[in-house]
């Protein structure tokens, strides 16, 4: 092929791959396949290297990002890259709007939403429509150029696509971010566990952090993205609105949820929509960016500090935050276990007001090394108790105070005693109060009787009132019973009773677990009843029977025993078991994840936690409460917890929920 011939296909090879580039990574719209579009690059590739004087900064080829650096520059931003105040809530909004109001002499303002990506924020400089400088943001005013990092990101064009020919501008900036996937993010992570290396936190961090490579074939390997939002360069436009219009026509990618609001209320639901939503979306977002829509009224409201006055971030409801330990309180569990709770300054976490947390026992308060007054971070993840996961030190006063395990219960004031070999502290009295009020709290729970509308505000009215005095006295329940409670309608006494029969069928697993044995959890509780199959027989196990099935153990096995000897239990049991209908265990056709140990963290998308639970252990798998040694698998979803961290210390493998699937299928 003659030169002249090889410049014209160069050309329309150039113009075609850039096509398809764009709607591959601009609109997510393939038209060819992977392989076809290599071909194509390829072919191109071929031509430059017979005629490399062919070869310009815009081609596809040169995506590859050149040769590794010693340092990065430092460039000046045209204009200042500002960052953005918080709101947090629907008053902030408001409040925010009241400050608009009073500059502008209440002028009449309507607005622009976008989702707030969690990335890294980049200057773009386009010079005659081709790609010149990119740029970090840095401290606002100076930031480092990753020229040679962007080039590799397939939604950033080397060349804009169309530029309004009423303008005579030749340099363009475009502002945006760079962002991960979490797809692309959850893929990294797994080539980093199977190499023997750490696994990287969140995808915000891992795109800057492969952004300030100097290496650009890291970066390119990475599959990173960007994201348009801001045309600071005066093309015509005259709101936000209409800078994303142009941004789509130069080239680049916008977020598809961003849109017009008319007001606040508009803002409001469009915040919401979008925080519905957030959990599915492919990438990871920690609020929405309101902006006033008007440009002319946008300069007119100018900027404090580094933040502008018609723009602001607002957030969504955050997993952690800071705290102050107000007291701290034991709590006594149904087998007489004292618990350490924190009594907190009343924060919002993850979108509800948290004022107590859990501190799990003695050793974790020494491990944390807690006080009360001291200033703590508080997290809660998804449906999980607030834990505390950090204590500021630098922060303390001096008058904080050590916390100490009581001598005495609370309760009934019997003496605290600790077993041999255990964290726990105990009350040892069975008929202390407290205990018996979690013991009917653990029954009717979720994973136990499950009955619906029986709380622990009614069960303490109907032990108050000398209704109840064991469990098994619950089936004996009658609507005028009820009626007679203070704040009890007919209406809600009828649902009441009906939710209770209702509960009579029970599993035979549900059933060991409600009864609250001391070592018998909702694993221990399947396994008993799969080898056994009938309540019966399990009464009538043998210590020895018991010890020799796989993870109950002595301990176990003994408290197990113990329970069905006690004339007490045997009493309860007779009249609780008349008013059920136990039903037959089914045995689990498979084993394949036997001797394997898994945990949960985070918001799985497929299915609720508990329905994946019950799949390891229809498999024969165990699940567990808490990171340890033993742990097999921690499959992570949306929002893991502090859970993650421990398990990464630990060296326990990883799965994100598609891997989970893919195992049990």
């Amino acid at each position: 092929m003659t030169k002249a011939l090889a410049q014209k296909r160069i050309q329309k090879l150039k113009k075609e791959i850039d096509h398809y580039r764009y709607v591959y990574h601009v609109l997510d719209q393939p038209e060819i396949s992977d392989a076809a579009l290599d071909s194509l690059k390829k072919e191109l590739f071929d031509l430059e290297q017979q005629y490399p004087d062919l070869v310009t900064s815009d081609s596809p080829t040169q995506r590859v990002g050149g040769k590794p650096l010693d340092k990065f520059t430092k460039v000046k931003h045209p204009t200042r890259m500002l960052s953005l105040n918080d709101a947090f809530s629907e008053e902030d909004l408001q409040d925010w709007q009241k400050r608009l109001h009073r500059l502008t002499e209440n002028a009449q303002l309507d607005f622009f939403v976008e989702p707030k990506l969690d990335g890294l924020a980049i200057s773009l400089i386009y010079e005659n429509g081709l790609l010149k400088i990119g740029a970090t943001r840095g401290n606002g005013l100076i930031g480092e150029e990753v020229t040679n990092n962007l080039i590799t990101i397939e939604s950033i064009p080397l060349r804009l696509r169309e530029i309004p020919e009423a303008t005579k501008v030749k340099t363009i900036e475009v502002r945006g971010e760079v962002y991960m996937t979490k797809k692309v993010f959850d893929k990294i992570n797994r080539e980093r566990q199977k190499a023997g290396e750490a696994i990287y936190m969140n995808p915000r961090n891992t795109a800057a952090g492969t952004i300030r490579q100097l290496d650009p074939a890291i970066v390119k390997s990475r599959e990173l993205r960007f994201s348009a939002y801001a045309l600071p360069t005066n093309l015509g436009q005259t709101t936000h609105q209409q800078e994303h219009i142009l941004l789509k026509k130069l080239g680049f990618r916008t977020d598809p949820s961003a849109t017009a609001a008319k007001n606040l209320q508009e803002v409001w639901s469009v915040y919401q929509n979008i925080q519905k939503k957030r959990d599915h979306l492919p990438y990871q977002i920690d609020g929405v960016v309101v902006v006033v829509n008007s440009n002319k009224q946008f300069a007119r409201l100018g900027i404090v500090g580094k933040a502008p006055r018609a723009s602001i971030a607002l957030k969504f409801p955050a997993e952690q935050a800071v705290t102050v330990i107000e007291d701290i309180v034991v709590q006594i569990g149904r087998t007489g276990a004292l618990t350490p709770v924190a009594h907190l300054k009343k924060v919002a976490v993850a979108g509800t007001t948290v004022a107590r947390a859990t501190l799990h026992n003695i050793d974790e308060i020494k491990r944390l090394n807690v006080k009360i007054g001291d200033t703590v971070i508080v997290e809660k993840a998804g449906d999980i108790i607030p834990d505390i996961i950090q204590v500021l030190p630098n922060l303390r006063t001096g008058k904080e105070k050590n916390f100490t395990m009581p001598k005495f219960c609370p309760s009934c004031g019997s003496k605290i005693i600790r077993h041999a070999n255990e964290v726990a502290y105990y009350c040892p009295n069975h008929a202390c109060f407290s205990q018996q009020k979690e013991r009917f709290y653990h029954f009717v729970s979720k994973k136990a009787f499950n009955i619906e509308g029986l709380g622990p505000k009614i069960i303490d009215h109907l032990l108050t009132a000398g209704l109840l005095n064991t469990p098994a006295d619950i089936f004996n329940l009658t609507e005028n019973d009820l009626q007679s409670l203070e704040r009890f309608a007919e209406k809600s006494a009828s649902n009441l009773i009906i939710a209770i029969k209702k509960s009579r069928t029970i599993s035979l697993p549900r059933l060991i677990f409600a009864l609250g044995i001391r070592h018998v959890g909702e694993q221990t509780a399947l396994t008993l009843a799969e080898k056994f199959l009938t309540f019966a027989r399990i009464q009538n196990a043998s210590a020895e029977e018991l010890q020799n099935i796989h993870d109950v153990g002595i301990i176990a096995s003994h408290s197990i025993t113990a329970y069905f000897q006690q004339r007490k239990n045997q009493i309860y049991l007779a009249k609780l078991l008349p008013h059920l209908i136990v039903q037959k265990v089914k045995k689990t056709d498979t084993k394949k994840l036997a001797g394997k140990y898994f945990l949960f963290t985070g918001t799985l998308q497929a299915q609720t936690r508990e329905d994946a639970k019950q799949s390891v252990r229809n498999n024969g798998g165990q699940v567990m409460s808490g990171v340890s040694k033993k742990l097999d698998y921690l499959v992570v979803g949306e929002k893991p917890g502090s859970k993650l961290l421990q398990a990464q210390k630990l060296g326990i493998k990883i799965l994100n929920e598609s891997e989970f699937l893919k195992l049990l299928n």
